[in-house]
């Protein structure tokens, strides 16, 4: 409650399963990968693979020229923009995903997500559900670089927080 005692609304607040459809589909703002990501990414994860510390090495040894970027950061970048916003306070469990990389990402491309909610089952306990959606990753030319499918459990409307939901902003 604020001094006012009118109640204040939190900000970023994901949503509930409730507030979204089947068919429904979001965009995560654009996110360019750079050099700090890419070195952080494989020092952190221990991808130390020559193709990512070594750019003449992969210039003239890898799959495809250029500043390769893994695919696992691809992923992370687009996930950590939906944890931020859709999954926020309300993201319980990531339960599964099955990923494919189309194209590849290289350092200084700008990706972005497509979100579709292809399905959500509510469970039979404490007013859960798990969600189903297809995420497109698409580059600054609106090309095709990742599809994933990720089931995840989400939180319910509490009676207290329903004037919360995402409905009420």
């Amino acid at each position: 409650m604020s001094a006012s005692g009118a109640e204040v609304k939190q900000l970023g607040l994901g949503y509930y399963w409730q507030d979204l459809a089947v068919g429904q589909k979001f965009k995560t703002y654009r996110r360019t990968v750079t050099e700090a990501d890419l070195v952080g990414f494989i020092n952190c994860t221990g991808m130390l693979e020559v193709i990512f510390m070594d750019a003449e090495y992969s210039a003239t040894h890898g799959a495809v020229a250029g500043r390769i970027v893994p695919g696992a950061l691809t992923y992370s970048l687009i996930e950590g923009m939906l944890f931020q916003t859709m999954m926020q306070g309300t993201g319980l469990a990531m339960l599964e995903t099955s990923m494919k990389a189309v194209a590849p990402v290289f350092v200084d491309d700008a990706i972005y997500g497509v979100v579709e909610v292809i399905g959500i089952k509510p469970t039979s306990k404490h007013g859960r559900a798990v969600l189903a959606s297809r995420v497109t990753v698409k580059n600054q030319d609106n090309e095709t670089v990742m599809t994933y499918d990720v089931s995840r459990l989400v939180a319910g409307w509490e009676t207290e927080n329903k004037a919360e939901s995402s409905l009420a902003r």
